[in-house]
């Protein structure tokens, strides 16, 4: 099943937990780039964590685009696997971080946080890790 169906499946209660991060590593995700000359990827900060925008499909991209009143510009990206998101990116992230899939489509998005099973444990804020931000500043997941 793919990752979008899996989530609306866990949204119904009707999904094991383990299956949809199962199915998260093995998506291939769409994660924009951040209108900034550095090519960062974009995301935002919310409750201490930092969250990588990651999307399903170009559709999904293009919602997020259209409520965010920037349907009319390019939306270059990065085309990754979700292990490789929760396994590389997030621990190179400074602070806590976690990814958010299909954020403008308000049944069908998940968040995936940095805890243990979804990032490693060295980026888990479960586990005391997930840099400065989650040992100082008493946010959780």
């Amino acid at each position: 099943m793919e990752l979008a169906a899996e989530i609306a499946e866990y949204r119904q209660g009707r999904a094991v937990p383990a299956r949809v991060v199962g199915e998260f590593r093995r998506a291939v995700l769409l994660v924009p780039y951040a209108d900034a000359p550095d090519g960062a990827l974009m995301s935002a900060v919310s409750g201490g964590i930092r969250w990588l925008y990651a999307f399903t499909d170009e559709e999904a991209l293009a919602r997020f685009a259209v409520a965010r009143g920037e349907a009319d510009r390019e939306w270059p990206y990065l085309a990754v696997l979700g292990a490789r998101l929760a396994d590389a990116v997030v621990p190179a992230v400074e602070g806590p971080a976690g990814v958010a899939v299909n954020v403008a489509d308000a049944d069908g998005s998940m968040l995936f946080p940095p805890v243990a099973g979804i990032v490693p444990d060295a980026a888990a804020v479960d586990l005391g890790a997930g840099g400065p931000a989650a040992a100082g500043s008493g946010e959780a997941a």
